[in-house]
């Protein structure tokens, strides 16, 4: 006859192995999956949403005088849309950009004096879109912005290219008779 607490170890391993063997895999047990990249301007369908990225901008400070925001890097502005092919309203992922060390930057959660700001945690309705500026405040550089499917589990990644557009300061030209300085 064996021991008794050699039963219940045993009894204890069976158990284990009949769980595991009707569990679920979890999405970290398996091999990670690389999210797919995707130019800029090409429609991207991560679950039901669909995302599509317009243009970019680069900005110094968001707003005018005293009560400009200032970032602590410089604001990137990505234009976008984020459709809802699902039948159900969802609320859209932030997001994210990655630059090519792999760091990543969250997307800023206040909006104000963004134009034409998307929204933080927006609810779109089925075959519906939310459309507008997303803002990061992050050093200027190469990046792609990660968008997920509405549970955050399957993720795509667009590629935006790093490019300046002309930020051309108001110039004040003197008239005739005003000194110059």
């Amino acid at each position: 006859m064996r021991p008794p607490s050699f039963c219940i170890a045993l009894a204890a391993v069976s158990v284990a192995v009949m769980l595991s063997a009707c569990s679920t895999p979890s999405l970290s047990s398996g091999p990670i999956i690389p999210a797919r990249t995707h130019p800029m301007g090409e429609k991207v369908q991560v679950g039901h949403l669909i995302y599509t990225v317009f243009e970019t901008r680069w900005l110094m400070q968001l707003g005018q005088g005293s009560g400009a925001r200032i970032p602590q890097n410089r604001f990137f502005l990505v234009r976008m849309s984020a459709g809802n092919s699902g039948g159900n309203q969802t609320i859209i992922p932030n997001f994210t950009v990655q630059d090519d060390n792999g760091n990543t930057y969250r997307e800023v959660s206040n909006g104000d004096q963004v134009p034409q700001w998307m929204g933080y945690l927006v609810a779109v309705k089925p075959a519906e879109a939310a459309q507008g500026n997303v803002v990061f405040d992050v050093p200027p550089r190469h990046y792609r912005i990660r968008v997920t499917d509405e549970n955050g589990e399957r993720a795509a990644l667009i590629d935006i290219p790093l490019s300046f557009s002309a930020e051309t300061p108001d110039v004040v030209i003197p008239g005739p008779g005003e000194k110059r300085d």
